[in-house]
């Protein structure tokens, strides 16, 4: 298996007594750490509005990022296009990759939180077609030697050529957020990569893989299980009694998240609500406990054809460090394990 990290950090509101910076430089030691630890990517959130400090210039801090580390990949997970002008997107994302040596894992998504479309003066019944018509204006950004231009239902360009190149070519790998079967059969006629959210249950990631694979196939494209990454909440517990409160204190973050996130009317359908708000599911999808719970809980995410996992630790180092020591080895090896067999 691999394993990459996922999350984001925080900054501080601004106060007499507060340094706003001191969450953004202990997220990037994290990260440099993480590094040296072996883990493979790190996926920046994106968000808005929340009053908790969640990142919001998710490549700003991926480039900083870029410059303190050398091997690590550098994830968005996700941007939300429908709130960004693509061609700008482009160039920003052309110029991490360039400078990081061709690092950059480009994910993207439709957005989900009510508050940040109403933030924005953005309809979220938009969101889908915003989307659409801002990847094909990335990817004709990436991929065109020559000048063009763009006239769409919700961007115009005229004689454009965006600089600078990628490193990676014709461009950096693509992940897509999704969920529903609709999003998911997407990402495949796409051929983009598929980010599962760190919610869902085991059984229901199990079933999207196989979806997903499914939909590849149909469409003659060889399903590699490292076209799909896992988003999965992480706590190593020392006991019984750790772990139900690490549980408890991610179920009430949740709560206070879903509650911005669902619009008025409660008919905010996004698939990443659908498992956010119970103790069951919560418990269910997260590997938390001790390092035997945790093998017990990847290995039947293997089993079901999970070898991606982006584990998110909320900045706990112990864990970070405890996971490379004590699993990591294992999954890394379980490959060449049971070829041998």
């Amino acid at each position: 298996m691999r394993f990459g990290l996922f999350g984001n950090a925080t900054a501080a509101r601004v106060g007499p007594d507060v340094d706003s910076s001191y969450g953004y430089r202990d997220f990037v030691e994290y990260n440099i750490e993480a590094e040296a630890l072996g883990y493979h990517s790190t996926f920046v959130v994106e968000h808005h509005f929340t009053g908790y400090g969640q990142v919001s210039a998710s490549m700003n801090m991926l480039t900083w990022l870029g410059a303190k580390t050398s091997t690590i990949r550098l994830g968005t997970a996700v941007l939300v296009l429908p709130w960004h002008n693509p061609v700008l997107i482009a160039e920003q994302a052309a110029t991490i990759d360039l400078l990081s040596g061709g690092r950059l894992d480009f994910g993207v998504g439709k957005g989900y939180r009510h508050n940040e479309f109403v933030g924005f003066c953005i309809p979220m019944e938009e969101a889908g077609d915003r989307f659409n018509e801002s990847v094909d204006v990335i990817l004709k950004a990436w991929t065109s030697a020559d000048r063009f231009s763009h006239e769409g239902k919700y961007w115009r360009f005229e004689d454009i050529v965006v600089e600078p190149p990628t490193a990676q070519q014709p461009h950096p790998p693509l992940w897509m957020g999704a969920g529903s079967p609709e999003s998911i059969a997407q990402v495949a006629e796409r051929g983009f990569n598929l980010l599962l959210d760190q919610f869902a249950t085991i059984e229901v990631i199990g079933e999207r893989v196989a979806f997903f694979k499914a939909e590849c196939e149909k469409r003659g494209r060889t399903f590699d299980p490292m076209q799909v990454a896992v988003a999965r909440a992480l706590n190593v517990s020392n006991s019984k009694e750790e772990k139900d409160a690490a549980l408890e204190k991610r179920r009430v973050a949740q709560q206070r998240l879903t509650k911005i996130s669902q619009r008025p009317d409660g008919n905010n359908k996004a698939s990443i609500l659908n498992f956010a708000d119970t103790r069951e599911a919560s418990e269910e999808s997260a590997l938390y406990g001790t390092p035997d719970e945790i093998a017990a809980k990847l290995e039947r995410l293997q089993r079901l054809g999970v070898e991606y996992v982006l584990v998110t630790t909320g900045g706990n180092r112990d864990t970070l460090r405890r996971f490379a020591a004590d699993l990591m080895p294992h999954f890394d090896a379980a490959p060449a394990m049971r070829a041998a067999e």
